[in-house]
């Protein structure tokens, strides 16, 4: 069975099934193998340290696969930011045809985008924000729960609201972001609305996917407890696995009175990096949803996405129809 849909066909992929943007994770091995495998791989530009690096990252991938394959760039508020316009331009000079948006203001470089003939989709935690990004002129949305690793915004909807609420009003297409990892989500996220899924957490305990296996484990071994949320009282809610690093980081903060500066040596991206490639799982964040309660093996990509298609179907044409009388 081949499920099409619109954003299947925006971006010319088999599979409506997208690989997320994650840092230290979304490089030319995981990407090749999604996109290998039908599914829409994505590189994480700031993940490489330079413009240049990101565009040998480019090529790298094109050697891997001659599949579609698109690039995140993430813009985040910062005191001494990346040179945003600087990976923009590695990006439209590398020929890319799709990228994945997300963050803080990111007009000026959908315009940019859009003005190369680039498809942009922009991944929001808010019904709000999505049709922002749709004024803003991107071509499809990636719509993300409260279950999901990383930002889930201050809202707190979990995506069994949030989907439908955003597919009542949002007319580009849409993917559903947060929790998914298995055919059982995607069915789920086709009947509330959406037009594919995106997956972080899973696609991180995969073979190809360049982390320690000690991190694969951690995440096969939680449970949809698994998680903590940090940052909450900064108004700046990430969830991240449960570790010793991440439950200092609740218990500090959770002091009256307590500020970013009480936990800065506990959270450094460069920790977290250290902990995905050694495998020492406590010697920084390691970003992770709750989705990890259905996370039971490690298969290759292509193993995972071809169950998840089989698995999506036989729900639909079997369990589904199923329960409709004559």
């Amino acid at each position: 069975m081949t499920i099409r849909t619109r954003f299947t066909e925006l971006l010319g992929i088999e599979h409506p099934i997208v690989q997320g943007g994650m840092m230290w994770v979304g490089r030319a091995e995981l990407a090749a193998a999604v996109s290998n495998a039908g599914g829409l791989g994505i590189l994480t530009a700031l993940t490489q340290p330079s413009p240049d690096a990101l565009r040998a990252e480019i090529d790298r991938c094109r050697k891997l696969t001659d599949k579609p394959f698109g690039v995140n760039l993430t813009i985040l508020p910062s005191v001494n930011p990346p040179p945003y316009a600087e990976y923009r331009k590695a990006i439209i000079d590398s020929g890319i045809k799709i990228v994945e948006t997300a963050g803080h203001k990111p007009q000026e470089h959908v315009d940019d985008f859009k003005s190369h003939g680039i498809k942009v989709v922009h991944k929001c935690t808010a019904v709000r924000h999505a049709l922002s990004a749709e004024r803003m002129g991107v071509d499809a949305i990636s719509i993300d729960g409260f279950e999901c690793a990383g930002h889930p915004g201050e809202d707190d909807i979990p995506g069994l609201i949030l989907i439908p609420a955003a597919a009542d009003k949002v007319k580009i297409p849409m993917i559903a972001s947060g929790g998914f990892g298995d055919g059982r989500g995607l069915a789920a996220a086709l009947a509330l609305g959406a037009e594919g899924i995106n997956m972080g957490t899973r696609f991180c305990a995969t073979v190809e996917a360049p982390i320690h296996d000690n991190v694969k484990q951690l995440i096969v071994n939680n449970d949809e407890r698994g998680t903590r949320l940090i940052f909450r009282s900064l108004k700046n809610t990430a969830r991240v696995a449960a570790n010793s690093v991440s439950d200092e980081v609740v218990a500090r903060l959770s002091k009256p009175g307590a500020v970013f500066e009480d936990v800065r040596e506990l959270v450094p991206g460069a920790k977290g990096r250290v902990a995905l490639e050694t495998g020492n799982v406590d010697a920084g964040l390691i970003w992770a949803g709750q989705v990890q309660g259905l996370i039971h093996d490690v298969p290759t990509c292509k193993q995972l996405i071809d169950r998840i298609i089989g698995d999506a179907e036989a729900i639909i044409r079997g369990r589904l129809a199923g329960f409709i009388g004559n």
